[in-house]
């Protein structure tokens, strides 16, 4: 049997250094991928689109498990899976919510609850359980320890999206880290078994989200607008027509103001840009890519497309998957957010 590497659970293998598995090293137990993202925060080539989602569902199907589903909560839009229960027929799932440290601490755990029940709800998704975590978040990781007995003598399949946090969080439940987690999407490129607390637990990889920015986005972007802490929130107040650059990623404009308020919930390192809308048009002609970048490396701004929202009459997130959200409050008779052709704006009750 071919070993694998204990770090993403390819095959190991010594003859091409651009493919997965590459070591040039004889009995290491991580590929060369592995060492260096865990070493030095390096991924030297991306695998986020060249998983098949279809073939990881297939084979979890397959096979008799309790299935932890790890949604990323900062990033819930695209973490979340249409058809879900078609998917995984007749198997009993928990959710597990990562990356809680990401969000303010002014949401309290039971309406952070609520709100991810709703929104499972509301695509029809059943569930038999949810757990909510995040890097040092008190009970946490012992509550996931409780939630893998609940299979009952089965083994267990972690699934989730691409950076949903699977493999970072099933180390958190180990004594030694053994397999790698970075911020990078598309880690784990193979079904990667570890025994945790007498359980036979499977991480897999990262399904590739059909709606998200990051995959729009160069690896070296990717440090600008996944957030590494908790994000603090960017509040602005509105009147009249005012529009707001996302970097260089989309344009959001409110028509009609009065008054109203807008507060952002993304990476802080990723610069927003505040103006009128009669004046918004000059400022991307002018500064795209220079003042306004990131920017996706998809088709130009000039080919984007335009998504016009209503209000749902109570306060309400944009959301930008991949990226986060504005938080929109008051009176406003019309948004609308300009974005490249790959991704789906989504509009919800607000989250906070």
């Amino acid at each position: 049997m071919s070993e694998k590497c204990q770090g993403c659970g390819a095959v190991l293998q010594h003859d091409q250094p651009g493919a997965a598995g590459y070591t040039p090293k004889v009995g290491s137990k991580l590929c060369q991928r592995c060492f260096r993202l865990t070493h030095y925060d390096d991924l030297q080539f991306s695998m986020r689109e060249g998983i098949d989602p279809d073939r990881i569902l297939a084979q979890i199907h397959t096979m008799d498990t309790l299935v932890l589903w790890v949604v990323d909560l900062f990033d819930l839009e695209a973490s979340l899976l249409d058809g879900m229960n078609r998917h995984l027929f007749g198997k009993d799932v928990i959710v597990i919510g990562t990356k809680r440290d990401l969000l303010p601490e002014t949401v309290g755990n039971e309406k952070l609850a609520r709100f991810i029940y709703g929104r499972l709800k509301a695509l029809d998704i059943h569930v038999q359980g949810l757990v909510v975590t995040g890097k040092n978040i008190p009970g946490g990781p012992e509550e996931v320890l409780h939630a893998l007995h609940w299979a009952h003598g089965k083994d267990v399949v972690v699934m989730g999206m691409a950076n949903a946090g699977k493999s970072t969080l099933l180390n958190a439940l180990i004594d030694k880290p053994q397999l790698t987690s970075s911020r990078y999407p598309g880690t784990t490129l193979d079904f990667n078994p570890i025994v945790i607390d007498g359980v036979t637990v499977y991480d897999t990889p990262g399904l590739t989200p059909r709606n998200s920015m990051l995959l729009h986005l160069a690896e070296n972007d990717l440090k600008t607008v996944l957030p590494s802490k908790a994000v603090k929130p960017v509040g602005f107040q509105l009147r009249g027509d005012q529009s707001f650059a996302v970097g260089g990623l989309c344009r959001i404009d409110i028509l009609n103001a009065k008054p109203a308020s807008a507060v952002f919930y993304c990476s802080n390192l990723l610069e927003l840009h505040r103006g009128r809308v009669d004046k918004a048009d000059e400022l991307w002609q002018k500064h795209y890519g220079e003042l306004l970048q990131p920017v996706p490396t998809t088709a130009p701004v000039n080919q984007w497309k335009r998504t016009l929202l209503t209000p749902l009459g109570e306060k309400e997130d944009i959301v930008i998957p991949g990226i986060g959200w504005m938080s929109l409050n008051g009176n406003y008779d019309q948004i609308v957010v300009t974005h490249p052709q790959e991704i789906e704006i989504k509009q919800r009750k607000a989250m906070i």
